[in-house]
């Protein structure tokens, strides 16, 4: 945990928590994608690889799935917790380009651990049209939040994008035990 806090405080715009996310909300955030139904999952803020672990252990053999993190630190993490995983240091914003590398144009599944209220409007804004531009129709999209999240304006503002870009937003459960408390949003890309 002191290193997550010194992470914190030396890159406060590439991580946005004190504590890594518990493995209930791993597990809330996995079970939501229901990734036995993906084939093209792409995790973007893995953190020290809590999500990445799960998403590992429960997606489909078949299916494939690498994660994108800015943090170097956190890059190594990652890597040494889920040696199976291909962890690319780089931007979320650049998720297009990575999916090129691999033989895709597009995925079914981003799952995120970005701190979105660490990031200004433009940066959101960036993010988001990559994220979208990213999925198949019918993709889903997860990101968590902190239940404090509710009351803050980044907060509003962020679930209102969502709506906006999205349409219909789903919020889970609160996670109690993590710390802060957290729950998950998701959404799925419009089929036209």
């Amino acid at each position: 945990m002191c290193l997550f806090i010194k992470q914190f405080l030396s890159n406060p715009n590439s991580t946005g928590a004190i504590h890594p996310s518990s493995e209930q909300l791993a597990d809330l955030i996995t079970e939501t994608a229901q990734l036995s139904n993906r084939s093209t999952i792409v995790e973007i803020g893995s953190g020290t690889g809590v999500f990445t672990e799960k998403i590992y252990e429960k997606k489909n053999e078949s299916a494939d799935f690498f994660a994108i993190e800015l943090n170097s630190y956190f890059v190594e993490q990652t890597k040494k917790r889920c040696p199976s995983v291909k962890v690319f240091e780089g931007s979320a914003k650049n998720i297009n380009i990575y999916l090129k590398n691999r033989g895709y144009s597009r995925c079914d599944c981003i799952i995120s651990g970005l701190p979105w209220a660490s990031f200004n409007d433009e940066i959101q804004d960036n993010i988001l049209q990559n994220i979208y531009d990213s999925m198949v129709p019918g993709a889903i999209f997860l990101t968590f939040s902190y239940l404090q999240s509710l009351i803050m304006p980044s907060g509003r503002r962020f679930r209102k994008k969502l709506t906006d870009m999205f349409g219909s937003v789903q919020k889970t459960k609160v996670v109690w035990n993590n710390f802060p408390p957290a729950f998950v949003y998701s959404v799925y890309k419009p089929v036209v």
